[in-house]
């Protein structure tokens, strides 16, 4: 924790005389790294888990540049979903609180749009909003981005896994050119990095590491009879219960094989690979990659391009032929800050390819034992979302702000309860926790999206 107080911060007077009332004293790691540039008009990348203080630093950074005499929305921020949207602005409303006369406005789908347009024309300083409903807002012209000065995008990793990259573009395209940009994300994969590079001007990265242990990958080798590879796979999953694990095989009829046994077995599981028609490969990145299935079996060929941020285990049920597929299958887990646990199989002939990549890794390669058989006698168990499909996509203009305004509505699923949405030509794909599966299929079922019903299935029952 830093000891670092906001008083040294050249800050607002009155916001720091507020932050003593609120007994905010000591800065975070990520607001003592961050605020000094923030408050220098700087554009900023801050990565942190969440409880960092992440809105705190935007925050005061937005608020100490308001002009608060000038009705016009000087600062914007996107977050993923409205429970979000709704704790970001009731912070900001905290934090400003010793200003006089400032407003801040929510902007989020599932809510009428009519009296969110009139509060529009009344003015605000600050908008906290969904990407979908902002769009609209900006699409309308009830919503004019002509005064922004600070742009805020919060949770950006999670945004995309919800598919908010077109919103996101078409609300920066109408903002001016010359504004600040703050961008925080749990996480930092390629498209974060992407899209910083298309919005924003040579940002400073802040990255606070979480409180979890540093990100390592944990390998276990465990010897097993050739026959009983697979009786080794379901211990190995019974025993760690992963909500994603990716099983390597050598070929295509092996990995079939292997994914139908587990499937017989009680396990949630797909195979991954190149007899695949494009479709069903689809699908399945689709399942996996949103938690509704638990097990991907694959081959190095087919999980190419395979980027999944909470992937908890990869087991090779042989030893890879090189080091290089050895550390590029294991490379798979232990990503985005978490722990990463890696198994590799072998038996008593692959012992000569076992002592080559002992050689290869310079590390002394200790045997590990399999859980006990006794595992095979207890329950498998369930992925922790469930995949819907909607028969509409891009070609009918459905949009991710659809489908999250449409599930989210009156008794409809906690912003919360949403994973990923992904969008195609001519179907959509939404993760939604599987105690919500029922509600999700009434509310996406019975409404409507842009004026049409859609059909919607659930996947994991087809």
């Amino acid at each position: 924790m830093s000891t670092q107080p906001f008083a040294s911060l050249n800050l607002n007077a009155a916001l720091v005389a507020n932050l003593e009332s609120l007994d905010y004293r000591a800065m975070t790691p990520i607001q003592a790294q961050s605020l000094p540039a923030i408050l220098a008009g700087r554009d900023l990348i801050g990565q942190g888990k969440t409880g960092s203080g992440k809105t705190a630093a935007f925050g005061l950074g937005l608020l100490d540049k308001l002009d608060v005499g000038r009705f016009r929305v000087q600062a914007l921020v996107l977050c993923p979903t409205r429970e979000l949207a709704d704790q970001v602005a009731k912070e900001i409303r905290k934090l400003g609180r010793a200003i006089d006369n400032i407003k801040v406005l929510t902007l989020c789908g599932g809510m009428p749009f009519g009296p969110q347009a009139h509060s529009l024309e009344h003015g605000a300083h600050v908008v906290v909003g969904t990407p979908g409903r902002v769009e609209d807002h900006l699409g309308r012209g009830t919503l004019k981005l002509d005064h922004l000065a600070t742009l805020v995008l919060d949770e950006a990793d999670r945004m995309l896994d919800m598919g908010f990259q077109p919103a996101i573009d078409a609300i920066v395209a109408q903002a001016p050119a010359k504004r600040q940009t703050l961008l925080f994300s749990a996480t930092y994969p390629e498209q974060i990095a992407a899209i910083a590079r298309r919005v924003m001007v040579d940002p400073l990265l802040v990255k606070v590491e979480s409180t979890h242990d540093s990100s390592t990958i944990t390998q276990l080798f465990h010897p097993v009879e050739e026959a009983a590879r697979v009786i080794a796979v379901r211990l190995l999953l019974l025993h760690h219960r992963p909500d994603g694990a990716v099983v390597f095989c050598t070929t295509k009829r092996e990995c079939q094989e292997v994914a139908d046994e587990l499937a017989r077995t009680g396990f949630s599981v797909l195979a991954l690979h190149g007899d695949l028609e494009q479709k069903d490969r689809d699908q399945a990145l689709v399942r996996f990659a949103s938690q509704s299935v638990s097990v991907l079996v694959a081959t190095d060929v087919a999980a190419r391009g395979l980027d999944i941020d909470s992937l908890d285990l990869v087991i090779n049920l042989h030893i890879p032929r090189d080091l290089d597929t050895h550390t590029h299958r294991i490379g798979r887990t232990g990503r985005a800050g978490g722990r990463g646990l890696a198994c590799t199989l072998y038996s008593e002939r692959e012992r000569p390819k076992l002592a080559r990549l002992e050689a290869a890794m310079a590390q002394v390669i200790d045997s590990t034992p399999l859980p006990p058989l006794a595992l095979l006698d207890t329950p498998t168990y369930k992925p922790p979302m469930a995949t819907l499909q909607i028969d509409g996509g891009k070609k009918q203009k459905v949009r991710a702000g659809d489908i999250l305004g449409a599930l989210t509505g009156e008794d409809g699923v906690e912003g919360k309860d949403v994973g990923k949405i992904q969008i195609f030509d001519n179907w959509s794909f939404v993760a939604v926790r599987r105690h919500q599966v029922k509600v999700a299929l009434r509310k996406l079922g019975q409404g409507k999206m842009k004026g049409k019903s859609f059909r919607v299935r659930w996947l994991d029952e087809a």
